[in-house]
Protein backbone atom coordinates (compact mmCIF):
# COMPACT_ATOMS: atom_id res chain seq x y z
CA UNK A 1 0.00 0.00 0.00
CA UNK A 2 1.31 3.62 -0.83
CA UNK A 3 -0.69 6.51 0.66
CA UNK A 4 -0.29 9.39 -1.48
CA UNK A 5 -3.41 11.69 -0.29
CA UNK A 6 -1.66 14.58 0.98
CA UNK A 7 -1.58 17.97 -0.08
CA UNK A 8 2.29 18.53 -0.04
CA UNK A 9 1.61 22.11 1.60
CA UNK A 10 5.11 22.41 2.73
CA UNK A 11 6.35 22.19 -0.74
CA UNK A 12 4.01 25.24 -2.18
CA UNK A 13 3.76 26.87 -4.87
CA UNK A 14 5.54 23.22 -6.41
CA UNK A 15 2.55 21.03 -5.19
CA UNK A 16 0.19 23.33 -6.52
CA UNK A 17 -1.20 22.02 -9.54
CA UNK A 18 1.36 18.79 -9.45
CA UNK A 19 0.65 16.23 -6.34
CA UNK A 20 4.02 16.38 -4.23
CA UNK A 21 4.56 12.46 -4.83
CA UNK A 22 5.46 13.43 -8.41
CA UNK A 23 7.97 15.75 -7.70
CA UNK A 24 11.56 14.33 -9.47
CA UNK A 25 14.28 12.97 -7.73
CA UNK A 26 16.90 13.22 -10.18
CA UNK A 27 14.51 12.13 -13.13
CA UNK A 28 12.06 10.08 -11.76
CA UNK A 29 9.18 10.80 -9.22
CA UNK A 30 9.61 10.60 -5.91
CA UNK A 31 6.34 7.51 -5.48
CA UNK A 32 8.58 5.62 -8.22
CA UNK A 33 11.44 5.16 -6.06
CA UNK A 34 8.73 3.23 -3.69
CA UNK A 35 7.02 1.07 -6.06
CA UNK A 36 10.68 0.15 -7.51
CA UNK A 37 11.58 -0.51 -3.93
CA UNK A 38 8.62 -2.87 -3.40
CA UNK A 39 8.75 -4.69 -6.67
CA UNK A 40 12.22 -5.45 -6.02
CA UNK A 41 11.38 -6.89 -2.82
CA UNK A 42 8.83 -9.41 -4.39
CA UNK A 43 5.94 -7.23 -3.89
CA UNK A 44 3.51 -7.92 -7.08
CA UNK A 45 0.03 -5.89 -6.24
CA UNK A 46 -0.23 -2.48 -5.16
CA UNK A 47 -2.61 -0.19 -3.79
CA UNK A 48 -2.31 3.47 -4.37
CA UNK A 49 -4.33 5.75 -1.65
CA UNK A 50 -5.10 9.03 -3.37
CA UNK A 51 -6.97 11.51 -3.55
CA UNK A 52 -8.89 14.30 -5.59
CA UNK A 53 -5.96 16.06 -8.59
CA UNK A 54 -4.00 13.21 -7.70
CA UNK A 55 -5.06 11.20 -11.79
CA UNK A 56 -1.62 12.15 -12.32
CA UNK A 57 0.01 9.26 -10.52
CA UNK A 58 -2.89 6.64 -12.32
CA UNK A 59 -1.31 7.61 -15.52
CA UNK A 60 2.10 7.37 -14.63
CA UNK A 61 1.76 3.91 -13.72
CA UNK A 62 -0.28 3.21 -17.03
CA UNK A 63 0.64 2.84 -20.55
CA UNK A 64 1.20 5.81 -22.81
CA UNK A 65 0.64 4.32 -26.23
CA UNK A 66 0.81 7.81 -28.00
CA UNK A 67 3.90 8.23 -26.41
CA UNK A 68 5.44 5.22 -27.13
CA UNK A 69 4.87 5.32 -30.81
CA UNK A 70 6.44 8.39 -31.04
CA UNK A 71 9.77 7.56 -29.15
CA UNK A 72 9.49 4.51 -31.34
CA UNK A 73 9.70 6.51 -34.84
CA UNK A 74 12.51 8.65 -32.92
CA UNK A 75 14.65 5.79 -32.56
CA UNK A 76 14.62 6.48 -28.89
CA UNK A 77 14.71 3.26 -27.01
CA UNK A 78 16.24 4.51 -24.34
CA UNK A 79 13.75 6.85 -23.58
CA UNK A 80 11.22 4.03 -24.66
CA UNK A 81 12.71 1.32 -22.17
CA UNK A 82 12.44 4.13 -19.56
CA UNK A 83 8.90 5.59 -19.83
CA UNK A 84 7.54 1.54 -20.64
CA UNK A 85 9.49 0.56 -17.42
CA UNK A 86 7.18 2.63 -14.96
CA UNK A 87 4.32 0.67 -16.52
CA UNK A 88 2.52 -1.68 -13.79
CA UNK A 89 0.66 -4.41 -15.23
CA UNK A 90 -2.93 -5.44 -15.83
CA UNK A 91 -4.85 -6.75 -12.32
CA UNK A 92 -1.38 -5.21 -10.21
CA UNK A 93 -2.76 -1.94 -9.14
CA UNK A 94 -6.05 -0.78 -7.71
CA UNK A 95 -6.63 2.85 -6.62
CA UNK A 96 -8.62 3.61 -3.44
CA UNK A 97 -10.02 7.85 -2.81
CA UNK A 98 -9.50 9.17 0.91
CA UNK A 99 -11.73 11.58 0.38
CA UNK A 100 -10.60 14.03 3.20
CA UNK A 101 -7.20 14.29 4.44
CA UNK A 102 -7.62 12.73 8.06
CA UNK A 103 -4.26 11.01 8.80
CA UNK A 104 -2.47 8.29 8.22
CA UNK A 105 -4.37 5.84 9.99
CA UNK A 106 -7.45 7.29 7.69
CA UNK A 107 -5.78 6.93 4.55
CA UNK A 108 -4.67 2.72 5.49
CA UNK A 109 -8.33 2.57 6.56
CA UNK A 110 -9.87 3.41 3.00
CA UNK A 111 -8.17 0.76 1.81
CA UNK A 112 -9.32 -1.97 4.16
CA UNK A 113 -11.69 -3.64 1.70
CA UNK A 114 -9.14 -3.52 -0.89
CA UNK A 115 -6.49 -5.64 1.13
CA UNK A 116 -8.91 -8.14 3.11
CA UNK A 117 -7.43 -9.75 6.43
CA UNK A 118 -4.15 -10.72 5.39
CA UNK A 119 -0.99 -8.91 6.67
CA UNK A 120 -0.04 -6.11 4.15
CA UNK A 121 2.93 -3.35 3.58
CA UNK A 122 2.65 -0.08 3.79
CA UNK A 123 5.57 2.58 2.06
CA UNK A 124 5.16 5.93 2.44
CA UNK A 125 6.12 8.10 -0.07
CA UNK A 126 7.65 10.73 1.74
CA UNK A 127 10.96 8.39 2.68
CA UNK A 128 13.07 7.69 0.11
CA UNK A 129 15.53 4.65 1.27
CA UNK A 130 18.66 4.11 -0.66
CA UNK A 131 20.15 0.53 0.11
CA UNK A 132 21.72 -2.68 -1.39
CA UNK A 133 18.75 -4.96 -0.20
CA UNK A 134 15.09 -2.97 -0.27
CA UNK A 135 14.21 -1.75 3.27
CA UNK A 136 11.26 -2.74 2.52
CA UNK A 137 12.34 -6.31 1.95
CA UNK A 138 13.98 -6.41 5.24
CA UNK A 139 11.48 -5.71 7.14
CA UNK A 140 9.62 -8.74 5.30
CA UNK A 141 12.16 -10.92 6.16
CA UNK A 142 11.86 -10.50 9.52
CA UNK A 143 8.16 -10.69 9.31
CA UNK A 144 8.48 -14.01 8.20
CA UNK A 145 10.76 -14.77 11.17
CA UNK A 146 8.82 -13.19 13.84
CA UNK A 147 5.01 -12.38 12.26
CA UNK A 148 2.95 -9.56 13.31
CA UNK A 149 4.31 -5.97 13.08
CA UNK A 150 7.40 -4.80 11.76
CA UNK A 151 8.45 -1.24 11.46
CA UNK A 152 11.00 0.52 10.12
CA UNK A 153 13.25 2.73 12.62
CA UNK A 154 16.05 4.58 13.55
CA UNK A 155 17.68 6.23 16.11
CA UNK A 156 17.10 10.21 16.65
CA UNK A 157 18.00 12.79 18.46
CA UNK A 158 15.69 13.37 21.82
CA UNK A 159 15.31 16.87 20.97
CA UNK A 160 13.42 15.64 17.31
CA UNK A 161 11.00 12.91 18.92
CA UNK A 162 8.21 14.80 18.55
CA UNK A 163 8.09 14.60 14.76
CA UNK A 164 7.84 10.56 14.96
CA UNK A 165 5.96 7.98 16.43
CA UNK A 166 8.02 6.33 18.74
CA UNK A 167 8.95 3.11 20.58
CA UNK A 168 8.37 2.08 23.98
CA UNK A 169 11.11 -0.82 23.48
CA UNK A 170 11.10 -4.39 25.96
CA UNK A 171 14.27 -5.63 24.69
CA UNK A 172 17.19 -4.51 21.96
CA UNK A 173 19.71 -6.53 20.40
CA UNK A 174 20.61 -3.68 18.33
CA UNK A 175 19.22 -4.19 14.87
CA UNK A 176 15.53 -5.70 16.09
CA UNK A 177 13.65 -3.90 18.98
CA UNK A 178 10.48 -5.66 20.77
CA UNK A 179 8.20 -3.13 21.49
CA UNK A 180 5.77 -3.12 24.61
CA UNK A 181 4.11 0.55 23.59
CA UNK A 182 4.07 3.42 21.02
CA UNK A 183 3.53 6.82 21.31
CA UNK A 184 2.95 9.75 18.61
CA UNK A 185 5.07 12.60 18.34
CA UNK A 186 5.85 12.85 22.09
CA UNK A 187 7.60 15.86 23.48
CA UNK A 188 11.26 15.02 24.26
CA UNK A 189 10.89 14.73 28.20
CA UNK A 190 8.36 12.25 27.06
CA UNK A 191 9.50 10.15 24.76
CA UNK A 192 9.97 6.80 26.08
CA UNK A 193 13.56 6.36 23.79
CA UNK A 194 14.37 7.40 20.55
CA UNK A 195 14.09 5.00 17.79
CA UNK A 196 11.90 6.44 15.83
CA UNK A 197 9.65 4.34 12.83
CA UNK A 198 10.11 6.00 9.96
CA UNK A 199 7.88 4.92 6.74
CA UNK A 200 7.97 1.57 6.19
CA UNK A 201 5.88 -1.30 7.63
CA UNK A 202 4.62 -4.68 7.12
CA UNK A 203 1.15 -4.90 9.33
CA UNK A 204 -0.87 -7.75 10.64
CA UNK A 205 -4.50 -7.27 9.61
CA UNK A 206 -5.28 -6.74 13.28
CA UNK A 207 -4.22 -3.35 12.70
CA UNK A 208 -6.59 -2.96 10.36
CA UNK A 209 -9.32 -4.18 12.47
CA UNK A 210 -8.16 -1.22 15.31
CA UNK A 211 -8.39 1.24 12.95
CA UNK A 212 -12.13 0.32 12.25
CA UNK A 213 -12.48 2.75 15.70
CA UNK A 214 -11.72 5.58 14.05
CA UNK A 215 -10.39 7.64 17.07
CA UNK A 216 -8.52 10.95 16.65
CA UNK A 217 -5.39 11.41 17.94
CA UNK A 218 -2.12 13.48 17.96
CA UNK A 219 -3.15 16.73 15.52
CA UNK A 220 -6.80 15.28 15.93
CA UNK A 221 -5.81 13.24 12.84
CA UNK A 222 -6.41 9.17 13.02
CA UNK A 223 -3.13 8.08 13.40
CA UNK A 224 -1.63 4.49 12.63
CA UNK A 225 0.85 4.77 15.74
CA UNK A 226 -2.08 4.50 17.85
CA UNK A 227 -3.67 1.65 15.94
CA UNK A 228 -0.40 0.00 15.94
CA UNK A 229 -0.15 0.53 19.94
CA UNK A 230 -3.93 -1.27 20.41
CA UNK A 231 -2.20 -4.59 18.88
CA UNK A 232 1.10 -4.49 21.17
CA UNK A 233 -0.06 -7.48 23.54
CA UNK A 234 -2.18 -9.05 21.11
CA UNK A 235 0.58 -9.94 18.17
CA UNK A 236 4.52 -9.95 18.08
CA UNK A 237 5.48 -6.13 17.18
CA UNK A 238 9.49 -5.28 16.36
CA UNK A 239 10.92 -2.09 15.03
CA UNK A 240 13.94 -3.21 12.84
CA UNK A 241 17.18 -0.86 12.43
CA UNK A 242 17.51 -1.24 8.49
CA UNK A 243 20.27 -0.76 6.78
CA UNK A 244 20.37 1.37 4.35
CA UNK A 245 20.41 5.61 4.07
CA UNK A 246 16.77 7.33 4.63
CA UNK A 247 16.30 10.41 3.18
CA UNK A 248 13.10 12.64 4.49
CA UNK A 249 11.43 14.16 1.53
CA UNK A 250 8.79 15.73 2.73
CA UNK A 251 10.99 18.11 4.07
CA UNK A 252 12.95 20.54 1.51
CA UNK A 253 16.40 20.15 2.61
CA UNK A 254 16.02 16.19 2.63
CA UNK A 255 14.46 15.93 -0.69
CA UNK A 256 17.71 18.20 -2.18
CA UNK A 257 19.81 15.35 -0.32
CA UNK A 258 18.38 12.63 -1.42
CA UNK A 259 18.66 14.26 -5.31
CA UNK A 260 22.15 15.22 -4.60
CA UNK A 261 22.70 11.36 -3.27
CA UNK A 262 20.60 9.78 -6.07
CA UNK A 263 22.81 12.18 -8.66
CA UNK A 264 25.65 10.76 -6.66
CA UNK A 265 24.63 7.37 -7.14
CA UNK A 266 24.47 7.03 -10.42
CA UNK A 267 27.74 6.38 -12.30
CA UNK A 268 26.72 8.29 -15.36
CA UNK A 269 26.18 11.59 -13.21
CA UNK A 270 28.20 10.73 -10.54
CA UNK A 271 31.76 12.76 -11.56
CA UNK A 272 29.81 15.72 -12.74
CA UNK A 273 27.22 16.18 -9.66
CA UNK A 274 30.99 16.14 -7.97
CA UNK A 275 32.24 19.02 -9.91
CA UNK A 276 28.92 21.00 -9.39
CA UNK A 277 29.01 20.24 -5.83
CA UNK A 278 32.32 21.41 -5.36
CA UNK A 279 31.66 24.54 -7.61
CA UNK A 280 29.55 25.45 -5.24
CA UNK A 281 30.39 24.41 -2.09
Amino acid sequence: MIPAGGLGTRFLPATKAVPKEMLPVVDKPLIQYAVEEARAAGIDSFVFVTARGKAVLEDHFDHATALDELLAADGKEDLRRAAAATALSAGMVAHVRQPAPLGLGHAVWCARHVVGATPFAVLLPDDLVLSEQPCIGQLLDAHREHGGNVVAVMDVPRADTGRYGVLDVAADDGRLASVQGLVEKPAPADAPSTLAIVGRYVLDPSVMAALDAQEPGAGGEIQLTDAMARTVGDVPFHGLRFEGRRFDCGDKLGFLEANIACALARPEMAAAARDILARFA
